[in-house]
């Protein structure tokens, strides 16, 4: 069986996290699985967006407690760069990354749906970071992703804590965007894929550049860079295809199927 699952269809790839039996745990095998799916998937011309969410009752319960028990001080430190690793390859992946979150997401679950770029969670997922419970911190960059997001109280409450929080307070705090019905949570996911699927190709992929780049930056330099990439993907000829397409009222040639 393997760990992680991978659907393709016009345009969009959904990856399920598929280890149900122990709520889809990121342990090593976990994470050098979607290594290799999200590297297949950054290489493959047929997908423009991926979802990304779990089996069973949850989208990720956390890093592996078993393993991380016996790391000393130096493997622990390799393991929290290992998490860090994966987690940007999701982030700075050129297609626009959905969590669906279809239940608990803690610890490294809730890091992991962090590094996507939207995060759509079930009415029934639960969120939290109770890492300070078990005498560590988050290490997947959870400490950076969840105050950037959420703010600095509500980064500090939730770590310091150890509180989980259901999808509504999520979405009231700005963790998730949007709630939905369980049952509703992939074809909501997909909707929004496909409105996603509307821009151009180069387009999304500079956009999320842009803004990941951009929110390290002082707010004038910030500005410079976008200007830059603005004229840096005309390039491309996507604008001049899109821009064209506008004005002789048809979809521009990278818009799907229907």
């Amino acid at each position: 069986m393997s760990l992680v699952h991978v659907e393709k269809e016009n345009q969009i790839a959904v990856v399920t996290l598929n280890n149900p039996e122990k709520f889809n745990i990121l342990s090593r095998d976990m994470l050098d699985t979607l290594e290799n799916v999200f590297e297949e998937l950054r290489d493959d011309s047929e997908v423009r967006v991926v979802i990304l969410t779990g089996s069973g009752k949850a989208f990720a319960a956390g890093a592996d407690i078993k393993l991380m028990s016996g790391l000393d001080a130096l493997e622990a430190w390799r393991w929290a760069q290992r998490g860090q690793e994966v987690f940007k390859l999701i982030e700075e992946s050129p297609k626009p990354v959905i969590a669906a979150v279809n239940g608990y997401a803690l610890g490294g679950g809730m890091e992991m749906a962090m590094a996507c770029d939207l995060r759509i969670a079930a009415d029934t997922a639960i969120f939290g970071q109770p890492e300070v419970q078990l005498g560590l911190i988050p290490g997947f960059a959870g400490t950076q992703r969840l105050q950037r997001l959420v703010g600095h109280g509500w980064a500090m409450r939730l770590i310091l804590t150890g509180e989980r929080i259901d999808a509504q307070k999520a979405y009231e705090i700005g963790l998730v965007e949007e709630v939905v019905e369980k049952d509703r949570l992939l074809d909501r996911a997909k909707e929004l894929a496909k409105e996603i699927l509307k821009g151009g190709p180069q387009a999304l992929a500079v956009a999320k550049e842009v803004i990941h780049r951009g929110r390290e930056m002082n707010f004038d330099s910030a500005c410079a860079y976008e200007a830059q990439a603005f004229g840096l993907l005309f390039a491309t000829g996507e604008p001049q295809e899109g821009l064209k397409a506008f004005l002789e009222k048809r979809k521009p040639a990278w818009f799907p199927e229907e």
